[in-house]
């Protein structure tokens, strides 16, 4: 198993693990299928492009035997500069349970860490207790109430975060 970031060249691996994602697993995203199905090859590209060239984001893929197992991606916002947000978790079914999340979970907080940032926050459909789970063993606690996943979505998500540093408060 390998996690490495993207390159900007494989805006077209990103594109069909993204949508495979948001097929597998509708309701792990704010976005939807539907969406980003109607991106152009153009947008896909940029996306990547800007992702990969940006000192501020860490977009991942996971390979395993070199097959493309898995993604995130980690973004400090201009908003909050010592907190990075993770995005996009997914790894294929036909790898789940075998580490692939925890390895790309472990990328984005080691690139925060090395980034000298305080904490790492990520949100979670509440329902989905294998993410929980992950999220809980790598340190994890729930930060405030659930929202509404999406609008108009029953479903509903969960604000969690990463302290990095022992002094910062889990309350930000």
């Amino acid at each position: 198993m390998i996690v490495r970031p993207f390159t900007a060249d494989e805006w077209r691996t990103y594109r069909a693990l993204r949508l495979r994602a948001l097929a597998d697993s509708p309701d792990a995203y704010g976005s939807t299928l539907d969406r980003e199905r109607a991106f152009t090859d153009d947008e896909w590209r940029t996306r990547l492009a800007d992702g990969v060239a940006a000192s501020n984001a860490l977009p991942l893929i996971a390979l395993v035997d070199g097959t493309p197992a898995g993604i995130t991606w980690g973004r400090i916002s201009d908003e909050e500069p010592e907190v990075a947000h993770v995005y996009q978790v997914w790894v294929a079914a036909e790898h789940r349970g075998r580490g692939v999340g925890r390895l790309l979970m472990e990328a984005v907080i080691t690139w925060a860490r090395e980034s000298g940032l305080r904490a790492v926050d990520l949100d979670v459909t509440s329902s989905n207790a294998a993410a929980v789970q992950l999220y809980h063993r790598l340190g994890f606690v729930e930060v405030g109430g659930t929202e509404p996943l999406r609008e108009g979505s029953a479903l509903l998500r969960q604000a969690m975060r990463l302290v990095l540093d022992a002094d910062a408060s889990t309350n930000s």
